[in-house]
């Protein structure tokens, strides 16, 4: 392996599921209770959906990644307005490294009105590092000291090419 490839690690789905169990634990003894869970695109879509069901709330999805503004950030601005009637949005992503993709998302909502005491964030995998906090998380990194890139059981679906191409297209990360 060239010290330019990515240091892949492969979640197991059997750990993957039990990671998600424990935030789902995390968020039910919380005295905080949300109204609705919010799936992240792409990557916290899954997460979402597992602990939707765990707690037996409603799961509305926002497709962050695709970067295309009536699935992104216009479903953004509609469930800012959710927050902002009362109800409790809990959003869930698979990680949360640099804190890019929750700083962009708190930002939106609060420009549309979104109550930050009605808004929760919940993560799989949470770098001590990132420039946001999130409330509830299964695994704590340090990406200082930890550089691997983390594959989730759904994204080793895809060619083991575009799983380096994409742990490539944020060096910073890596290294």
């Amino acid at each position: 392996m060239s010290n330019d490839a990515p240091q892949l690690h492969y979640i197991t789905s059997e750990d993957f599921v039990a990671d998600v169990r424990l935030v789902g634990q995390k968020i039910a003894a919380d005295t905080w209770k949300p109204d609705f869970v919010v799936g992240v695109g792409r990557g916290g879509l899954v997460p979402a959906v597992y602990i939707s069901h765990q707690l037996a709330l409603p799961m509305l999805s926002v497709d962050h990644s695709s970067k295309v503004e009536e699935f992104a950030d216009e479903l953004l601005r509609k469930v800012a307005v959710k927050s902002a009637a009362g109800e409790r949005l809990l959003f869930v992503d698979d990680i949360n490294d640099t804190g890019g993709t929750i700083t962009y998302i708190r930002e939106l909502l609060a420009e549309s009105g979104c109550k930050e005491d009605n808004l929760r964030f919940a993560v799989v995998l949470n770098n001590q590092r990132s420039k946001t906090a999130v409330d509830y998380w299964a695994n704590m990194i340090d990406r200082a000291e930890d550089k691997r890139w983390f594959v989730f059981p759904w994204e080793a679906m895809g060619k083991g090419t575009a799983i380096v191409e994409e742990a490539l297209s944020v060096p910073e990360r890596l290294a």
